[in-house]
């Protein structure tokens, strides 16, 4: 039988990771739901945001957990890991330092949580000069991780982690959203032709080999 559209299913402790600057609290806060009743956890230094999206296999709501800063301190304690879900791991397309640096955040999780679904996101997809291409982009491709291109501020891409995560979670590849999130109006635009270029440049990368070497041509 199918749950009415107000009832959640089921939440998931979602953790989100990367270094300060990507844009991971500028990302959660787009949702207006999870703005109107986020929480802060004082003893862990850390704002809860709960997300909720509609879909085909009914309304689910995502615990998203955001460092609030504590990051820039050095590190994350484990507690923040702790019974965490699924995970989205962010980097600035515009900063080369926070794409090398996804390695520590990925193998902080692994050590904690195990092997959980990770969606590993590339944010500011909007900027004119980005520094990292998407063809220097392969932590995803060597550690198996699924790999969105996004810009926070104009909500392009803004979804999909979500529902790459839930299909993930819930066992169901088919499952799509039948509402979508709340999100307040785009800051930036990002037009039918930069999406155009974004998904040709990645279909390329996708095409391209594996370099040889750690250094991820840089």
């Amino acid at each position: 039988m199918m749950n009415s559209q107000n009832e959640v299913v089921a939440a998931f402790k979602l953790v989100l990771l990367g270094d300060g600057g990507t844009g991971k609290t500028t990302f959660v806060k787009r949702h207006l739901t999870g703005e109107y009743q986020k929480r802060y956890l004082a003893t862990m230094g850390v704002e809860v945001h709960p997300l909720l999206f509609s879909t085909s296999r009914g309304m689910f709501r995502f615990d998203v957990w955001d460092t609030a800063g504590q990051e820039k301190l050095g590190g994350l304690r484990d507690g923040y890991y702790v019974q965490g879900q699924c995970a989205i791991i962010m980097f600035d397309l515009a900063s080369k330092i926070t794409y090398k640096n996804v390695g520590n955040w990925y193998r902080d999780l692994l050590r904690v949580c195990g092997n959980i679904p990770i969606v590993l996101c590339g944010n500011k997809a909007d900027i004119r000069y980005r520094k990292i291409k998407a063809k220097q982009v392969t932590f995803h491709r060597k550690n198996n991780l699924h790999y969105i291109e996004m810009s926070a501020k104009s909500n392009y891409n803004y979804e999909r982690p979500f529902v790459y995560l839930l299909r993930q979670l819930v066992g169901d590849p088919q499952l799509e959203l039948t509402v979508s999130p709340a999100l307040k109006p785009p800051e930036v635009s990002f037009t039918e032709e930069m999406r155009l270029e974004a998904e040709r440049n990645l279909l390329e990368a996708s095409a391209c080999p594996l370099p040889p070497n750690d250094d991820d041509n840089f």
